[in-house]
């Protein structure tokens, strides 16, 4: 059963009498639609009202469009429903999941999935973002296990204070590890960050 949910820093319901200073996560409530930011930069020109230029995408639609707020101007955020999921595979540009309550099977493209497909591993759980009834995306742990495929060996001697590596995981993700993680260990890292938190034992 489909559940409304929102997260908790970016998808909570503002009202219309609020002003909300968006992030790049923010889905906003526009007339037309609801719009996903994508790029910000604040603007004070000499003595005038500020304004924020922004890009934004069309949920329903893809197309991006460049709108600037004015510093006066009064938005809302849009609440999503959030739906339990178990990635299953992938097929090209094609993910595809499973309701973990119905078994109803749908799938996303690369595009709309952008970042969270270096965190999609088979029988993950995630919790799919729908809105107006529409898939749009997913909402990741706050933390991933993930297995090192490619990193340089060991040194001898290395401790955790020591110069970071690189490491490519198995989903083909790369982030920086302490010089003692090896091919084949299994890492915890950052969903929304993309970073290292530890080695899982």
């Amino acid at each position: 059963m489909r559940g409304r949910a929102s997260r908790p820093s970016c998808f909570e319901q503002a009202s219309r009498a609020r002003r909300v200073i968006p992030d790049e996560a923010t889905i906003l409530a526009r007339p037309e639609s609801a719009k996903s930011r994508l790029l910000t930069e604040h603007r004070t020109p000499g003595n005038k009202r500020g304004s924020m230029q922004t890009r934004m995408k069309n949920l329903k639609t893809g197309a991006i469009i460049d709108y600037r707020f004015r510093a006066e101007e009064f938005i809302e955020r849009a609440i999503l429903d959030e739906v339990e999921f178990e990635y299953l595979y992938s097929d090209g540009d094609s993910f595809h999941f499973m309701n973990t309550q119905t078994y109803e099977q749908m799938h996303l493209t690369r595009e709309q999935l952008g970042e969270t497909v270096y965190y999609l591993i088979p029988n993950a759980v995630v919790r799919v973002e729908f809105f107006d009834n529409k898939p749009i995306g997913v909402a990741l742990p706050d933390t991933m296990d993930l297995k090192v495929t490619q990193t340089e060996p060991t040194l001898q001697k290395a401790t955790a204070s020591a110069v970071m590596k690189p490491a490519t995981l198995e989903t083909g993700l790369v982030v920086q590890v302490p010089p003692f993680v090896n091919e084949g260990d299994k890492i915890k890292v950052d969903t929304s960050e993309a970073r290292y938190v530890q080695r899982v034992e």
